[in-house]
């Protein structure tokens, strides 16, 4: 059964946690996706013990969200400026809620206007974290370092193939788009950003609700698959560093592509569980052929009281086929636009 999430904030501004994180059009799934709930307020006084598996290693199990306004890449505006102060944020939180009453929306419960796509995007109801100004960590800058020569010029072919050929079919869309996969890192994106991590002796899993990717993590010693098989999300080999889940992913296809990288993307991720309701996720891209230098960024993963829920991305993929009818139906008007031009 097609399972809805209540809003907890529908029809209310957007409060924004510093920044915000541009809503993409929504693809594969038409409904309000759950605002992530507030961390609890916990007892400072009391020391927080590591929970463990049977095994000994840190249990990281539960369902969690990566949901954050903060962009990945730092803001021309805030350019050398790794944190907001309290103040700052607060005040940047003002203007976004003053911006998004001026856009052009629907009617919220309440009165206020609600911009069309923030009413399906997840809501941050509380500034988390250390008012980072964006997600990449290194280099200090906080951007994606330079593309190689040949990654250039790899994007810039695929661009002007676009312009030429506008969504002839499916395969010119991006795989999210087409519901096969939400991709790597597991950065947030517009709404679902909910996981579940569940782990077994020599193995774990991550359920992605976007998209229902799921990643079997062998943390057992065993050897990547050899570099002839290839995988959208790669493939995946877990190791416990102390408390800290090393997650190493090689083995792309040239078919998946994150911000220039291409088949020889090697990511590593770490999961180090924080407190109760924390786990701080950080990730490293290292990609010789496609970038100058590797690239790091870092953001926390909030516990939620939830579930995953189905995504029912085929079955409600309207994205998908309304870009494509409507590329036929531009298609069709520069076509008869040429034959009145030929009279």
């Amino acid at each position: 059964m097609y399972t809805h999430r209540l809003i907890a904030m529908m029809g209310t501004p957007a409060v924004a946690a510093i920044l915000f994180l541009t809503p993409s059009p929504m693809l594969g799934q038409a409904r309000p996706a759950a605002a992530p709930a507030a961390t609890p307020t916990r007892d400072t006084k009391k020391a927080w013990t590591m929970p463990r598996m049977a095994d000994g290693h840190p249990d990281l199990q539960g369902v969690w969200t990566t949901s954050t306004l903060t962009p990945l890449e730092r803001p021309a505006e805030f350019a050398n400026k790794p944190f907001l102060t309290a103040a700052e944020a607060a005040e940047y939180e003002k203007q976004r809620a003053e911006f998004d009453k001026h856009e052009l929306g629907s009617k919220g419960r309440d009165g206020d206007l609600v911009p069309y796509n923030d009413y399906w995007t997840e809501r941050i109801n509380k500034v988390v974290g250390t008012r980072r100004t964006s997600l990449i960590t290194d280099p200090p800058d906080g951007k994606i370092p330079p593309l190689t020569p040949e990654a250039k010029r790899t994007v810039e072919a695929r661009a002007k193939y676009l312009k030429e050929h506008p969504q002839d079919g499916p395969e010119d869309l991006d795989l999210s788009m087409r519901c096969i996969t939400r991709g790597l890192p597991q950065l947030p994106a517009a709404y679902n950003n909910n996981f579940q991590i569940v782990q077994a002796p020599g193995s774990v899993a991550i359920l992605n609700e976007r998209i229902h990717d799921a990643r079997v993590i062998p943390t057992d010693g065993r050897p990547h698959l050899p570099p002839s098989i290839r995988a959208y999300m790669g493939d995946s080999r877990g190791r416990w560093e102390g408390d800290t889940l090393v997650v190493d992913t090689t083995n792309f296809t040239e078919k998946y592509s994150f911000r220039g990288s291409d088949k020889n993307m090697h990511l590593t991720e770490r999961f180090t569980r924080a407190d109760a309701d924390t786990i701080n996720y950080e990730f490293t891209i290292d990609d010789p052929t496609a970038f100058t230098k590797p690239w790091t960024a870092q953001l926390p993963m909030q516990r939620i009281d939830s579930l995953v829920y189905e995504y029912a991305c085929h079955e409600g993929n309207y994205g998908m086929t309304g870009a494509l009818k409507g590329s036929r139906v531009e298609e069709k008007k520069a076509a008869e636009a040429a034959a009145k031009r030929a009279k």
